[in-house]
C-alpha cells in the first residue's frame, strides 16, 4: 500500500471516529422507533438530515418512493454507492439490525466526504426502503438509482462475521381460495370448503420437500381459514415464500409449489388466485475483488472471519438484484450474540449492545477504506 493510501485511510478513520456520537445516536434512534417498509418516514429523514449537514447534495422521496434518499458528494471519475437500509419487522422491531446498516452507511459516506476530490471519487449514499419483502432496491434499480455506479456496498449485522452472505433467490406471493359457505351441521354437502383446499396444498408441499435441494426453502403462513366453526369456510388465504440458490432454480421450484396449490383447488372445487406480494429477489453475487479489499480492511480493524460450514443456506436480500447489475458486496458484521440470530427478539436487543455500536463504527471504516482502495485501482476486478 502506498504512503498516500495509508495517509488517506488514517484521515478517513479519524473523520469517522469524530462522528462516533452522531452515528451511535442515529443507530439507537432508528432502533427505538421501528418503522415498516415504505413507512420509514422518520428514519429516512434522520439519515437525510445527517448527510445534508455533511454538505451532501440530498434528494428526499426520490424514485417515486417517499422514503428513498439519494445523497451525493464529489465529482470524481470513480463512483461508489453505499446503501443504507432502515426498515423494521412487524412486532419484533429491528431484529435484523437495519439501524446498524443505516448508521454505518452514513458513517462511511461522511468519512469520505472531505477527501473525494483528492481520491477522485464521487460518493452516493442511497437510502433504500423496504428490504424486508418490499424490494425497495429493486424498484430503485429499475428507476435508475444505480446507473453509473462502479461499485455498490453495504454491511449487515449477523450473529457471526461473514465476508459474503450466502444470499438466495426468493419468490413471494399470496394465495387465496374461494369456496361456498354452508351450515356445517345441517347442510355440509352444499358447501365448498376453502380451508380444506389450503390444507391439501400444505400436505402436498410437505411431501414435495422430500424432492427438493437441501438449501431450498418453502415457507408460508395461513392468514384466513374461516371465522365460525359451524360454517363451511368459503375463503382461505395465506402468504408464501419460495427460496432457491439461483433465479433459474427458483423458477423451477416455484412452478412445482404452485401446482400444489392447484391440487387443493382441483380436489375441493374452489377457485384459486395467486398474486405476487413483492418482486422476486435474485441471488447475491458478490464481486471477488471488492470482497478481498473489504475483508483485508475489516481484518486490519481486528475483525475475524470464522470458517463456516459449506453449503449453508442463506437469507435473501434485494441487494442480490443490484449485484447482477453493479459490482457489489454485502458483508456481515458479527455481533457475537449467539445463540441469538437475525429475526429473533433477542437479536433486536443485541442490535444496540456495545458490540453493535462497535460494528457501526468498524463497518463504516471498513467500507470507507474499501472505497479508498477501490478509487486507487478501479480497473481491477470490477466486471460482473
Amino acid at each position: 500500500m502506498t504512503p498516500a493510501a495509508v495517509g488517506a485511510k488514517a484521515a478517513v478513520e479519524d473523520r469517522i471516529r469524530r462522528y462516533e456520537r452522531t452515528l451511535l445516536k442515529l443507530s439507537h434512534r432508528i432502533h427505538a422507533n421501528p418503522e415498516l417498509g415504505f413507512d420509514e418516514y422518520r428514519a429516512s429523514e434522520w439519515v437525510a438530515d445527517e448527510l445534508h449537514s455533511g454538505r451532501f447534495e440530498v434528494q428526499r422521496g426520490c424514485y417515486d418512493l417517499p422514503t428513498a434518499v439519494r445523497a451525493t458528494i464529489g465529482s470524481g471519475p470513480v463512483h461508489v454507492g453505499i446503501c443504507a437500509e432502515y426498515d423494521a419487522l412487524p412486532e419484533i422491531g429491528h431484529a435484523c439490525g437495519h439501524n446498524i446498516i443505516a448508521a454505518a452507511g452514513v458513517g462511511a459516506a461522511l468519512g469520505l466526504a472531505d477527501f473525494v476530490d483528492d481520491l477522485g471519487l464521487t460518493v452516493t449514499l442511497l437510502g433504500t426502503p423496504a428490504e424486508e419483502g418490499g424490494g425497495g432496491k429493486i424498484l430503485m434499480l429499475e428507476r435508475g438509482a444505480f446507473d453509473g455506479l462502479h461499485a455498490a456496498m453495504m454491511v449487515h449485522p449477523a450473529a457471526v462475521e461473514m465476508a459474503a452472505m450466502p444470499g438466495t433467490a426468493i419468490s413471494q406471493f399470496e394465495v387465496a381460495y374461494k369456496g361456498k359457505p354452508a351450515h356445517a351441521g345441517a347442510y355440509p354437502e352444499l358447501g365448498v370448503n376453502a380451508a380444506d383446499a389450503m390444507l391439501i396444498a400444505q400436505v402436498a408441499i410437505g411431501q414435495l420437500r422430500q424432492q427438493t435441494r437441501g438449501t431450498d426453502r418453502i415457507q408460508g403462513i395461513v392468514t384466513d381459514a374461516g371465522t365460525a366453526v359451524n360454517v363451511i369456510p368459503d375463503g382461505a388465504a395465506g402468504r408464501w415464500i419460495v427460496r432457491s440458490d439461483t433465479a433459474e432454480e427458483l423458477a423451477t421450484l416455484t412452478s412445482r409449489v404452485k401446482r400444489c396449490f392447484e391440487a387443493g383447488a382441483l380436489a375441493t372445487g374452489c377457485a384459486l388466485s395467486i398474486t405476487p406480494s413483492g418482486p422476486d429477489y435474485a441471488d447475491l453475487r458478490p464481486n471477488a475483488r471488492l470482497l478481498a479489499l473489504y475483508r483485508a480492511n475489516a481484518e486490519a480493524l481486528g475483525r475475524t472471519f470464522p470458517d463456516l460450514p459449506e453449503g449453508m443456506s442463506g437469507a435473501a436480500t434485494d441487494m442480490g438484484n443490484v449485484s447482477h447489475a453493479v459490482p457489489t458486496i454485502h458483508p456481515m458484521l458479527g455481533l457475537d450474540c449467539h445463540p441469538a440470530v437475525n429475526h429473533q427478539p433477542e437479536f433486536t436487543a443485541a442490535c444496540v449492545a456495545p458490540a453493535a455500536d462497535r460494528a457501526v463504527l468498524e463497518g463504516a471504516i471498513a467500507m470507507a477504506w474499501t472505497a479508498v482502495d477501490f478509487a486507487k485501482q478501479p480497473s481491477k476486478g470490477v466486471t460482473l
